[in-house]
């Protein structure tokens, strides 16, 4: 008899081992004891021994999946993916228990005996023409040798049928209409072409509306829902960022300079080195002098071939390269360095400003000094105005012509552009093109410079809760920023990064409680709760601009349509004579149109698709209220409901619309739940 096949009982394992590690309940309650619990479900503990489990066997199945580990930095969102897979499925299994659903002994062997096997279990006994061979398959899982599996594969069969009678009861309510399925497909299919008049709301300015506080006040008893607010909180945090320092630095470069020695004395191919050295895989590149990084271009510009450069640091890291040739190449490229002085409107005192600073620099003036001082292009004054390297087109005309024609070396008379006047520096000019290989080795911060970054945040945090967070960081010299408020269900904290933990924390404890240090990807960060905004309204006072942008918008909606009225009374079905009644409205066509999607001209506007649809051809519409303003719309052609392409794809539009709805309603099935449980999240105790 036949063993079962090595990849099905590879396939049956993992699936199995997923399965009962993240959802069997017996797991939970045979783990250890109760004690360090990391949270609770409706009372049902979670112990740190437990969860670093399903973390583990979470991160395992990962790796046999995509052959990729989590990167640390990246640990705290997978721990929070696993946190929420296991309430998913722990709030499942007490629905299922509450349902009283179960699967019988009998229905487990129906399903594996019966005529259409679960996929897993015969996808490894198909022939090369997609046949299920039923002998071979009852002859193996009747195979005593494969006891263990089928035990396995029984227990997933299981899972698998009670998941499907959960589902059934789900969506035994669900159904798709006919109206359902003609809706989505004219909203895929009927297209039109429309004119029409827009009286925009930006037509009439603020100052022309004027409203009272006590419309103000109207607006908001009479909105209360517009300015309703969740619990929020605020923090007031340092960040020490984790960084190489000059030591990590300095350890990358000494291994470079040591394979440098040993490359520079074997013959051998580069590649071999490469291979052995470098964190980046070998290939070879020819490269113009513009697409090297800045701080190696220098030594490429005088580079030979059969030649080493470096090692240099770049934003890659460590690099060392290997020239094996120095080609000619046909598009020429310039290094320069400018200080702009802006175009103020007076040209001539713009100009006796640039030849100022010309004369300073040609009688010896630093160059650096003068563009860091004078320059008014900020994205390169501090760098001394350097541009790096350019070919032809990537400056405007006169820049380019002065980079150009300019000897190496030499300050140029000022040049006028459109952005003022420019002083140059021509620094290096090339048409040559390098054929390079590389060693990389990335700059990281060691275990030292890390520990040593993370003392510094423990001693801020041990002081700042001593003797005051803002003192602290006064006599530290360290610079707080704050938070904008965010609710409890964001993933995200402004400013900090993503961290659950830290946002459990913040609403955990109270005003002004001062933190431990949390890790966020790549740094540290200890913080204080510098406010707690409870749920409620916002106060009318906090808010009064905002409602009176609120109430003028009204306002300029109801002008609109007072305009777009007298528009209608006095023009016949010739839009374009909308002119003459109110001079700013807005004529225009969209064509080709849908009753789902952007609307060319228009944007996205479901008021103006909807009411094009129903309208009839070459009619002129009452004034509609759309996003913008009120429209005054004709449609000019509508493709017919074709009868026969419906037929044909009704079908698939109500599996589609039935998918949809099964998943709509699962989520707020599974969000019903979750809002009305017991959960308790302390992870934050445990990892930061």
């Amino acid at each position: 008899m036949r063993d079962l096949a090595p990849a099905f009982i590879i396939t049956v394992g993992v699936l199995f081992v997923l399965f009962m590690v993240i959802s069997d309940s017996n797991v939970l309650e045979a783990l250890g004891a109760r004690a360090n619990n990391v949270g609770s479900i409706n009372g049902r503990d979670i112990t740190i021994t437990e969860f670093d489990e399903f973390v583990n066997q979470a991160r395992e199945n990962q790796r046999n999946q995509t052959g990729q580990d989590i990167e640390e930095d990246q640990m705290a969102q997978f721990r929070d993916q696993v946190w929420d897979a296991l309430v998913t499925q722990i709030l499942t299994e007490q629905q299922i228990e509450k349902y009283g659903i179960k699967v019988t002994d009998d229905e487990i062997r129906d399903a594996i005996l019966g005529a259409n096997p679960p996929e897993f279990l015969k996808q490894n006994f198909m022939d090369s023409l997609g046949n299920f061979n039923r002998e071979a398959y009852l002859t193996a899982i009747k195979d005593p040798r494969n006891k263990n599996i089928m035990v396995q594969a029984e227990d997933f069969v299981r899972q698998q049928l009670i998941s499907d009678k959960l589902s059934s009861m789900l969506f035994s309510t669900v159904n798709v209409s006919e109206g359902e399925l003609k809706r989505k497909f004219i909203d895929r299919s009927i297209k039109m072409d429309a004119e029409f008049a827009l009286v925009e709301i930006t037509s009439f300015p603020d100052s022309q509306f004027n409203p009272t506080d006590a419309d103000l006040k109207t607006y908001y008893n009479e909105n209360p829902e517009l300015y309703k607010v969740d619990e929020q909180r605020k923090l007031l945090y340092v960040t020490f960022q984790v960084r190489a320092s000059k030591a990590d630095t300095a350890r990358v470069m000494e291994t470079l300079v040591t394979v440098l020695g040993k490359a520079e004395k074997d013959t051998g191919d580069f590649k071999n080195f490469v291979d052995i050295y470098s964190e980046v895989p070998h290939k070879v590149d020819t490269l113009d002098i513009s697409a090297v990084p800045a701080e190696a271009s220098a030594l490429f510009a005088s580079a030979s071939s059969n030649s080493f450069i470096g090692p240099v640091v770049t934003a890659e890291g460590g690099v060392l390269y290997k020239i094996s040739a120095v080609l000619p190449g046909a598009s020429p490229y310039v290094r320069a360095q400018h200080i702009l002085i802006s175009s103020t409107g007076d040209d001539a005192k713009d100009l006796a400003e640039a030849n100022r600073i010309y004369d300073a620099a040609i009688k010896g003036a630093n160059f650096n000094e003068l563009a860091a001082q004078f320059s008014a292009d900020k994205s390169n004054s501090s760098n001394g105005g350097d541009l790096g390297w350019f070919g032809k087109g990537a400056m405007v005309k006169p820049f380019e012509d002065a980079c150009f024609s300019a000897p190496v070396g030499v300050v140029q008379k000022p040049v006028k552009t459109s952005y003022g006047y420019h002083i140059i520096k021509v620094n290096g000019k090339s048409s040559n093109r390098y054929v390079a290989e590389k060693i990389v080795l990335a700059i990281k911060p060691s275990p030292a410079t890390m520990d040593k970054i993370q003392t510094e945040a423990t001693d801020f945090a041990y002081l700042a809760d001593k003797n005051g967070f803002e003192k602290t960081a006064t006599e530290m010299k360290y610079a707080p920023l704050e938070t904008t408020p965010f609710t409890k269900d964001v993933f995200y904290v402004p400013g900090i990064g993503y961290n659950k933990s830290i946002i459990h924390y913040a609403f955990d404890n109270s005003l002004s409680t001062v933190s431990p240090v949390f890790n966020v990807q790549g740094s540290y960060v200890v913080f204080k709760v510098s406010d707690v905004i409870k749920a409620g309204v916002k106060k009318f006072d906090d808010i009064k601009n905002e409602i009176r942008s609120a109430v003028i918008s009204e306002m300029k909606f109801k002008k609109a349509k007072e305009v777009a009225d007298n528009i209608k009374s006095k023009i016949s079905t010739d839009l374009s004579a909308a002119a003459s009644v109110f001079s700013q409205v807005k004529l225009n066509t969209a064509v080709q149109f849908s009753t789902a999607g952007s609307i060319p001209n228009v944007g996205t506007d479901y008021a103006f698709s909807g009411a094009a649809y129903k309208l009839p051809l070459n009619t002129v519409s009452e004034p509609l209220k759309g996003n913008r303003g009120y429209y005054i719309i004709k449609v000019t052609s509508r493709s017919n409901f074709d009868e026969t392409a419906y037929a044909a794809q009704k079908p698939s539009i109500r599996s589609e619309i039935y998918n949809e709805k099964k998943s709509s309603l699962y989520n707020q099935w599974l969000n019903n739940l979750k809002d009305n449980a017991d959960i308790k999240d302390q992870r934050y105790l445990f990892y930061r």
